[in-house]
């Protein structure tokens, strides 16, 4: 499959990277709105076109998936680009600055039958499944409650203190102790949202604490921060113990203890490429089956999440200056 990514920021490197050590899949072409930049970065990573704008990308009849690398608050307008173009789309994390942007992505890409998927790679990585057979065991027991935090210090990243790029620690990190509760206690039961931020200068979340309480008495607590370094740990607590997934936004390592802290078990997830392989491999096995939709995140659940993030930025009064 050949992979067209657009923007040459950090991640799309990260990404140009993974392509090159994968056979399913080939670093293609290259897009940035400076020629001089693209080029530069097809030479760095072995892409065969560069271009100077991305419309010629998505014009190219040979790319087969696209990975939208550009800031949040060009997702919108990239992923419509893309899926009017016909061209199946990866979109980065978070998948587009609120829901009414990913509402009127997802319809088009219903309307026109174009594959179209958030790259949150946590959904599509093998640590997903491991964490969700530890829970099916019955091993730690009924779950009771899951905690996620995630906190890197960022504060000299501009574009994490501009609201005009939908800055902030909510979209950019704490999207992942987020997805870390919806994928094992989803997000169609929740009944109560609670939340607080310190904002920056600039009205941007520089750290954040969320609560979500379900209907069947579950709880989520949740934080993330552009501050400081965290542990970086998500836990799920059950009846008979817990168990603790390590680097959650890269599962490294899981833990499980029983109820008295004892350390019961260890598991190691596979080798990997960068994780990013794993996204890729799940939109081209989606699009040859004729899918627009990953079984991994379906639209309705990351309409759902989008949905429960406007809502959390509206408890601290965050708009951002194209909303």
């Amino acid at each position: 499959m050949k992979v067209g990514i657009l923007g040459a920021g950090g991640i799309a490197r990260k990404m140009a990277d993974t392509l090159n050590g994968m056979s399913e899949a080939s670093s293609y072409a290259i897009a940035s709105r400076s020629l001089d930049k693209a080029l530069a970065f097809k030479e760095e990573h072995g892409f065969e076109k560069a271009y100077g704008s991305y419309e010629e990308l998505v014009g190219d009849p040979e790319v087969e998936l696209v990975y939208v690398a550009t800031p949040h608050s060009r997702h919108h307008e990239d992923a419509i680009l893309c899926i009017e173009n016909g061209k199946p789309v990866l979109v980065e994390k978070s998948f587009t600055a609120n829901a009414s942007q990913a509402r009127a992505v997802l319809e088009l890409a219903k309307e026109r039958q174009v594959f179209a998927a958030e790259a949150i790679w946590t959904r599509y990585m093998p640590s997903r499944r491991m964490v969700q057979e530890i829970i099916d065991s019955g091993k730690i027991g009924k779950v009771i409650s899951v905690t996620a935090n995630l906190g890197y210090d960022l504060k000299a990243v501009p574009r994490m203190h501009d609201p005009a790029l939908a800055g902030g620690a909510l979209l950019d990190v704490g999207i992942y102790p987020m997805q870390f509760a919806a994928m094992y206690l989803g997000v169609d039961e929740i009944e109560e949202v609670i939340s607080t931020c310190t904002k920056s200068e600039t009205g941007v979340d520089l750290t954040n604490g969320i609560i979500l309480k379900y209907r069947s008495g579950q709880m989520a607590i949740l934080h993330s921060s552009m501050l400081e370094s965290t542990e970086q740990y998500g836990i799920i607590y059950g009846e008979k113990g817990y168990l603790i997934a390590k680097n959650i936004n890269n599962i490294d390592c899981i833990e499980v203890y029983n109820s008295e802290r004892e350390l019961l078990q260890t598991l190691s997830v596979p080798e990997q490429i960068s994780g990013y392989e794993y996204e890729v491999l799940a939109a081209k096995a989606a699009i040859k089956s004729g899918q627009i939709e990953c079984v991994e995140i379906p639209h309705q659940e990351t309409l759902k999440v989008m949905m429960l993030m406007d809502e959390i930025r509206g408890q601290w009064g965050l708009k951002y200056p194209f909303e």
